[in-house]
């Protein structure tokens, strides 16, 4: 082969990224070539939205909102059971140079690959509406999320979603120091009502699950919302589907065996992986450009190996043992009826295991991202939630019969 045809043929190879300290890449790169094709239905998708909103040319209703303003609130830390530290926000409502404990405290659990600012419209919206009272609001970033530690890959699982949270709870509620509480809630005032959307939702039936005492006779939690979650591992219907692919599997093990050579191939990964999630976040017929960003660099902002990683917790993870506990307290499930990531089925059984105390709210043609599609519907279903609040209320005494009595 004479040195034309060498050249010719050397343009023509693909180039591969070059890491110094990388020595085994076989694993990844295998894979890489075919990525793409988990991502391909999805960034279709995004460009019939983006097409079909540049020819409607309809005004952007939130031009102007500033989706990092939560970072703005007073910051804090907790610090999980394993040492790592948890970024916290809190808002409190009412004036507080009055030596006073909240009414109620609402605690807010993002779902996978986003943080605490996809809360931001229920921040704001559920500020204005209850201002003055007595209530404080709660935001964090999950482990590996946000400006909270990055996450050693063994604990990226919903049972640790569900400790951190308890954690969480523990810090921020007075009296809830030790696993049980020394004296049982009587009544609503001084407890806490749960907010979880996607992924938070399903560290939320896990804390169920994990952390019963808290939602019993005596516990402090009086009320959950469900947002856009399932109980079961999202793989098994909707988008999801393209998430249990070999070629993730490939990235799962690249992350641990290679990072620094995966995170090189961020820009192969934002055309596969991360697009599934962008185009479920929305539905058809939403168009907003500000919100569509602030959302997609949310995603691309968490790091890849919590992408990955949490992966597995999103696939195996099956909580339908939480809800004989969780129906203890009053509750709302609330899903777009286009929602791709978790359809609306998954609410509807749900719902349907959830008792007598537990309402429904469907967004009709919203996506996954309902809470930043539809804002003030889920405003509105949390401000109605935090109104039936009560704790779990004790069994009726059984009533003992004299013997020989008919």
């Amino acid at each position: 082969m004479d040195k034309t045809t060498r050249a010719a043929n050397t343009a023509r190879r693909p180039r591969t990224p070059r890491i110094s300290g990388i020595k085994d890449r076989s694993g990844l790169l295998a894979g890489l070539p075919h990525v793409g094709a988990l991502g391909k239905q999805a960034v279709g998708g995004v460009a019939k939205r983006v097409t079909r909103r540049d020819r409607d040319a309809g005004p952007d209703p939130y031009a102007d909102e500033d989706f990092k303003a939560i970072y703005d609130d007073p910051a804090s830390s907790v610090v999980t059971d394993d040492g790592l530290a948890l970024a916290v926000r809190t808002v409190d409502l009412w004036d507080t140079s009055v030596d006073a404990d909240p009414e109620v405290t609402l605690l807010f659990v993002h779902g996978f690959t986003l943080r605490m600012a996809s809360w931001h419209f229920q921040r704001f919206q559920l500020a204005r509406h209850w201002e003055g009272k007595r209530i404080r609001m709660v935001f964090f970033d999950h482990r590996g999320h946000g400006k909270s530690d990055r996450a050693p890959a063994e604990t990226c699982t919903i049972d640790q979603l569900a400790d951190d949270t308890a954690a969480v709870i523990r810090t921020i509620t007075p009296g809830t120091t030790t696993r049980r509480r020394l004296l049982p809630k009587t009544e609503a005032a001084g407890t806490i009502v749960l907010v979880g959307h996607s992924m938070g939702g399903m560290a939320l039936m896990a804390l169920a699950r994990r952390h019963s005492y808290l939602f019993g006779p005596g516990g402090i939690v009086s009320g959950v919302a469900l947002v856009a979650t399932a109980s079961r591992g999202i793989t098994e219907a909707g988008l999801g589907e393209g998430l249990r692919n070999p070629v993730v599997d490939a990235f799962r093990a690249s992350v641990r065996r290679a990072p620094k050579l995966v995170q090189a191939g961020r820009g192969i990964t934002r055309v596969s992986l991360e697009p599934v999630l962008v185009a479920a976040s929305f539905g058809p017929g939403f168009h907003s450009r500000a919100a569509g960003r602030a959302v997609e660099k949310i995603i691309q902002n968490t790091p890849l190996e919590t992408l990955v990683n949490f992966l597995y917790a999103l696939e195996d993870h099956d909580e339908s043992t939480a809800f004989p506990v969780l129906a203890q307290v009053p509750s709302v499930v609330v899903c777009g009826s286009a929602d791709q990531l978790t359809p609306l089925p998954n609410s509807v059984h749900m719902y349907a295991d959830l008792g007598s105390d537990s309402r429904l709210v469907v967004a009709q043609d919203a996506g996954h991202m309902v809470q930043m599609e539809r804002p003030e519907l889920v405003t509105d279903a949390i401000a109605e939630l935090v109104e039936r609040r009560r704790v779990a209320l004790l069994p009726p005494r059984r009533r003992r019969w004299l013997r020989g009595q008919k």
